[in-house]
């Protein structure tokens, strides 16, 4: 990934956006410190969003923490 200084950036905004639709990516930074990234759009996938969701939800039925809230288990663990 490059990096790019937030006045370049800004200046060649119209080539930086070609380069990143043709896929790469770009770290913006301010005083040599990153402050964004610049990457290509990717449009949600809403079928794989679901199926995580019903994976995550069927992992919630099929486990157990014994009774406890995770609030306890936290407890329990700072006391050690």
């Amino acid at each position: 990934m490059s990096e790019i200084g937030a006045f370049e950036a800004k200046t060649h905004l119209p080539q930086l956006l070609q380069r990143v639709a043709a896929g790469e990516r770009f770290v913006i930074t301010r005083h040599s410190r990153p402050v964004a990234e610049l990457v290509p759009f990717r449009a949600r996938d809403s079928d794989k969003v679901q199926t995580a969701i019903d994976a995550l939800k069927h992992f919630q039925k099929t486990h157990s923490l014994g009774g406890l809230s995770v609030r306890q288990i936290v407890e329990e663990a700072r006391r050690y």
